[in-house]
């Protein structure tokens, strides 16, 4: 991660598993724009939202019976994707838009790789969490990158990424301590 991309996910308290929303905070984005603008938006729109159902599912199948601090962990993660899965929803209908179709597939893989980690055990439920996470910073930061997007979903996408990268430092230190 570059130095700019460090200090926008600081600026954001990953802490807070699930920011509150308000009624006015839901708004129609309708405007007209470019059909290339709207279709990169909708694209992006559609592949955070189906990458957010996999990361769900792939923690919701790493959990345990266990009474530990990993499954304490893996909840509240799961938790905070469920939240970002619901940003992303929700900003694809403010623009009229739909989640796509063939997201059933990526719930599938979220649970091939949430429940084949986790009967592989804890080192690997945690190196199946990092690589994923890592993969989700590089996306969310490509597509930060590459979209107009309003400003308003522009910050929703910041702060989830912020929280990926939160994530990842979480089950690093996490790695760590098995050793």
């Amino acid at each position: 991660m570059d130095a700019s991309q460090e200090q926008d996910s600081s600026k954001y308290d990953i802490s807070v598993i699930r920011p509150e929303l308000r009624d006015v905070d839901f708004k129609l984005r309708r405007e007209p724009m470019s059909p290339d603008r709207l279709r990169s938006i909708k694209k992006g729109l559609q592949t955070l939202n189906t990458l957010e159902l996999m990361a769900q599912n792939i923690y919701k199948f790493q959990i345990t019976k266990e009474d530990c601090e990993l499954n304490r962990q893996l909840i509240a993660a799961m938790c905070n994707e469920m939240g970002h899965y619901q940003d992303f929803t929700i900003k694809l209908y403010e623009y009229g838009f739909k989640p796509s179709v063939v997201r059933w597939a990526y719930w599938l893989v979220g649970f091939a790789f949430g429940f084949g980690s986790r009967l592989l055990g804890k080192e690997h439920i945690l190196k199946v969490a990092i690589w994923v996470e890592s993969k989700a910073v590089h996306h969310y930061a490509e597509m930060l990158e590459t979209i107009d997007w309003d400003d308003e979903t522009r910050k929703v996408i910041e702060k989830d990424q912020a929280d990926e990268d939160g994530h990842i430092n979480r089950w690093k230190t996490m790695l760590k301590s098995l050793s």
